[in-house]
């Protein structure tokens, strides 16, 4: 891995960083792994998705759709429309990690009447977060959308404890410099 410092070029950062960020996915989707082997351990129905896209949205206007969007694989729609027909998924738990100006999560939702959980693995930038969080301060609360790439919705689910998603919350204003900074390593 190149250096980071004093006479590295442009390129190089991006490359370091590159490859750091592709180490967090990495590992997000092995502890989304992990998670869903220890819950069928327990006796759980396990559905993962790996979301090809996660975009933090806030409020447009008057329009009530905000929080986090998660964009997943066509063939992963049948199986979690399913699912969510199925139960009502009241509980929930977030697994996030910050690397280079990025947010890594996996969000676990969980039906104990059918014994079903369903984790999603997404990432996203957090200066692209300031809007939906903002959102979620005023609303106190949080939704998690699904759809696919077509924009087919396939479910909602509402999280009362944001912070849960954004823990740093009291930073909000600053995460729009998070990209910014994270490229000045001098």
């Amino acid at each position: 891995m190149p250096e980071i410092g004093e006479g590295v070029d442009h390129g190089e950062r991006l490359a370091a960083n590159a490859g750091a960020e592709k180490e967090a996915w990495a590992a997000t989707l092995e502890d989304m792994q992990a998670l869903a082997s220890e819950l069928e351990d327990d006796g759980w129905s396990t559905i993962t998705i790996q979301a090809g896209s996660t975009a933090p949205m806030g409020r447009s206007g008057d329009d009530d759709h905000f929080g986090l969007v998660y964009v997943i694989p066509g063939n992963k729609a049948e199986p979690f429309s399913e699912a969510v027909e199925a139960g009502d998924f009241p509980e929930y738990e977030v697994y996030r990690a910050e690397q280079s100006g990025k947010v890594f999560l996996v969000t676990e939702y969980r039906d104990p009447e059918t014994k079903t959980a369903i984790l999603i693995a997404g990432m996203y930038a957090l200066r692209n977060a300031v809007g939906c969080a903002q959102t979620a301060v005023e609303e106190e609360m949080l939704y998690t959308h699904v759809q696919k790439l077509d924009a087919t919705h396939l479910g909602s689910f509402r999280h009362d404890d944001y912070e849960k998603f954004f823990p740093s919350i009291a930073d909000v204003e600053s995460w729009a410099d998070v990209d910014d900074a994270a490229m000045n390593y001098d």
